[in-house]
């Protein structure tokens, strides 16, 4: 029997060594599972939800949905995409999970997945060059090496709240939602965070909850979604030039069909600048963020302009004068797209209604949590269901909950407890026959998901075909290395607007951790030109033997 048909739950060390283990069943370690079974190699997935999705199996709260359109947020391959279409526009988080269903019938990728199982420990064993893979459910794995793909967002963060178990009422984070659902209707809901997630939660809800207050640090500054249901018709004539879609993102900014105008705020007419504001608001999604004039992320006057295009806009919406300086600030409380924009759909339309109420804490600050509600400077707030819209320990959080022990008995996390170092996001010094997809310093908080599980991903694939081909037995990449790509995933950063920002992408959200940009700002164009530096220089960033 070969390693690679062995049962996974027989796999141990009286019965062999895969090539490769993936950790994680999203759209990453799905691709690098299809993709290098395709290449002769033993692998396997763990998964530690019950079904394939990744993300998409933990984010089952209401309203949750995609920002990139369905069109291309999906694999690139013909053979999956030709007859495949989502219902929606911006498919929700159950069409993902039809689509994730579908490529698993198409490419038989379960009968490699061991689910329902959590890596705890991967220990390396510098004298066989193998890592020792433990679960949560006692199972042991080995393989000659070992890629994560936890994603960006695969550890909730819940803030230290005084009395935060003390809640007689239903609380939950919206990446651990009930699979089985959360009737709000008639409930008193507190939502704390204004992310995506409390976007779209407040979307949800407002339509039968009694009452809703959300609980706001920063504004989002959300732009319109324009979502549409798809009718057949429609479905096939999205079709029509998705391979130049397909194109396009592979060599875009962020992952997206669109890029960046090339040209300056200023290098147009005022005129010229509001007709192209209107059309990219009339058309809704992510074309302000990234397909917007050139300077727009780097120079702050050219920012202005977009956001106050964007607060007039809101402004129109939001008729509660209180509300709208909350929401839509006369002033930026930072510059425009440093932060994530989420998409809505009747965000700034609900919070209209009598039954939707803002606490800013910066002015009214939680003091705890008790059985009844969240007591606030100015009193207490009284609620039914509690939702947690708090975000992520982003890039990292999902690597360093795993106890990673590479050479020198060294644990990753304590590697990465002040400054994190890697090389593009793919490798790490001190932790050989070690890859990440999503992993930190990568593009990964900028891009659409597919994209980067797919281009990246080939180059992990195509790496690990290299050293497989060329006889080594163990990569490793160089401190030089991945000091060099801090550095200059730093000076990247401290060119833009984004320092500006208290933002994820430099793990600003985190008490605590250390501020360092943890996601490369200066697009996928340069960061493949980077690592095909690396290859034609004979991987020079890496030691092979």
């Amino acid at each position: 029997m070969t390693t690679a048909s062995i049962d996974p739950r027989e796999l141990d060390e009286t019965n062999g060594v895969l090539d490769v283990l993936v950790v994680g069943g999203g759209f990453a370690g799905l691709y690098q599972l299809d993709q290098l079974r395709s290449r002769g190699f033993s692998v396997k997935v763990v998964e530690a939800g019950d079904s394939l999705g990744g993300i998409w199996y933990w984010n089952c709260y209401p309203g949750a949905r995609t920002d990139s359109t369905g069109q291309i947020y999906q694999y690139s391959r013909e053979d999956l995409w030709k007859d495949w279409s989502y219902d929606e526009l911006y498919p929700s988080w159950s069409g993902v999970r039809d689509y994730f269903a579908y490529v698993d019938r198409k490419l038989d990728l379960s009968r490699d997945i061991i689910f329902s199982t959590r890596v705890t420990s991967a220990d390396f064993d510098g004298e066989r060059n193998q890592w020792t893979v433990r679960t949560d459910t006692g199972r042991m794995l080995r393989a000659r090496s070992v890629v994560i793909c936890t994603g960006f967002g695969a550890k909730p963060h819940i803030p230290s709240i005084n009395g935060l178990n003390s809640f007689a009422g239903e609380s939950h984070h919206t990446a651990l939602w009930p699979q089985e659902g959360l009737d709000m209707a008639g409930k008193r809901v507190g939502i704390i965070g204004t992310g995506s997630s409390g976007v779209q939660v407040t979307q949800e809800a407002a339509a039968d909850a009694e009452q809703i207050t959300i609980f706001q640090r920063t504004p989002n500054l959300a732009l319109p979604m324009r979502q549409q249901q798809l009718t057949g018709q429609l479905k096939e004539k999205l079709k029509e030039n998705l391979p130049e879609r397909f194109a396009q993102r592979r060599r875009s900014f962020a992952g997206f069909d669109m890029d960046f105008i090339p040209k300056s705020v200023f290098e147009v007419s005022d005129e010229e600048r509001a007709d192209t504001y209107e059309r990219m608001w009339a058309t809704g999604g992510f074309e302000l963020w990234l397909a917007n004039y050139q300077d727009i992320l780097l120079d702050e006057r050219a920012n202005r302009i977009m956001y106050d295009f964007w607060r007039n806009k809101v402004r129109q919406r939001v008729t509660d004068p209180v509300k709208a300086e909350k929401l839509a600030p006369m002033d930026p409380p930072h510059p425009f797209g440093t932060k994530r924009p989420s998409l809505e759909q009747n965000f700034y339309d609900v919070v209209n209604q009598d039954n939707v109420d803002i606490v800013d804490v910066n002015e009214d600050p939680i003091e705890r949590i008790t059985p009844a509600g969240v007591q606030t400077k100015s009193g207490l707030h009284e609620f039914d269901i509690l939702v947690f819209a708090t975000g992520f320990d982003a890039n990292r959080g999902g690597i360093t909950s795993i106890d990673i022990r590479g050479t020198n008995d060294q644990l990753l996390s304590h590697k990465w407890s002040e400054r994190l170092d890697t090389f593009m996001g793919l490798t790490t010094a001190g932790f050989p026959n070690l890859m990440f997809v999503y992993g930190p310093q990568s593009p990964a908080g900028f891009c659409n998901g597919p994209t980067c599980a797919e281009v990246q991903g080939e180059i992990v694939v195509d790496f690990l075909t290299h050293v497989r081909d060329g006889g080594y037995q163990r990569f490793e990449t160089s401190e030089d290395a991945e000091q060099s790509w801090t550095a200059h995933v730093e000076e990247v950063f401290h060119m833009s607007l984004f320092p500006r920002a208290k933002s994820w992408y430099h793990g600003a959200n985190i008490p605590g951790k250390p501020s360092q940009m943890l996601n490369y700002s200066g697009g996928l164009p340069s960061y493949f030109d980077h690592w095909e530096e690396n290859v034609a220089a004979g991987y020079k960033a890496f030691t092979l033997s």
